[in-house]
């Protein structure tokens, strides 16, 4: 009998790392087709990989800007390995370190912006990115803090890690909304994890000033559409009934045996 509590806290421990592992696994499915590898040739001679995301389903995608500044050509790669014409820079952002990229597209997978006003240390993210032109690369971690500068910009200092090429990678809440772009780290040997990215609501101006539109977000599910899944209900409901199992198991009184009929 002392094993059955056990079993239980055992059980019911696990329930939140899986939902987080699979909450992972969830935002990825859903937004790496709208990441992408930003490949730049500069005005000197140099070439640049960054990592940029897909805004609308006619190609607007955003970037970190100093991805895309003094480019003398841009091209964008997708994850399936597709490879777009080139891409203009129509806007950048003079405040922070944003741009906007347009390519000639149709029905492009795209993500959906969220609202980083709300954002709170602590809180969960997921950052999918191209570092070291690795595409598709997926990484956790936390907001570690919401920083206002001097000149009144506010930063997100994130724990996930930022590598070169991932600048303008996508920072994800636990929605699958994009809550910032990543686009700095402090180098140097004693610097660990100490990445920096800009809240999404200056990519919502940054857009309404250059005069597009994103899409409306997808209305709620009703009763008949498929939700997304809660894997913390589904392992709680899984552990009931395995206990049921063991308790019918250890509890229940043993079969009476027929009598031999005469």
């Amino acid at each position: 009998m002392r094993s059955l509590p056990l079993l239980l806290f055992l059980l019911l421990s696990a329930a939140p790392l899986a939902a987080a592992q699979n909450n992972h696994v969830w935002i990825t499915e859903q937004n790496a087709p709208a990441v992408v590898a930003v490949n730049v040739a500069k005005t000197d001679g140099s070439t640049f990989t960054g990592t940029g995301f897909v805004l609308t389903p006619d190609g607007l995608i955003a970037t970190s800007r100093h991805v895309s500044e003094d480019a003398l050509y841009i091209n964008i790669t997708f994850n399936n390995g597709a490879v777009s014409g080139e891409a203009a820079q129509v806007a950048a952002a003079g405040n922070v370190d944003l741009a906007l990229l347009k390519i000639q597209a149709r029905n492009l997978p795209h993500v959906t912006l969220g609202n980083s006003n709300t954002v709170l240390p602590g809180q969960t993210i997921t950052v999918i990115g191209n570092p070291r032109r690795l595409q598709n690369t997926v990484s956790s971690g936390l907001i570690s803090q919401v920083r206002k500068k001097a000149d009144g910009i506010i930063w997100h200092q994130i724990s996930a890690p930022i590598s070169p090429s991932s600048s303008g990678s996508p920072v994800f809440n636990a929605d699958g909304q994009v809550i910032s772009v990543a686009f700095a780290s402090y180098k140097g040997e004693g610097n660990q994890n100490l990445n920096f990215s800009v809240p999404s609501n200056y990519l919502k101006e940054l857009i309404t000033a250059a005069g597009y539109t994103l899409p409306q977000p997808a209305a709620a599910p009703t009763l008949a559409s498929p939700k997304k899944p809660n894997p913390f209900w589904a392992h709680i409901q899984k552990s009931w009934d395995i206990c049921k199992q063991l308790w019918h198991r250890w509890f229940s009184p043993p079969p009476t045996p027929l009598k031999n009929k005469q």
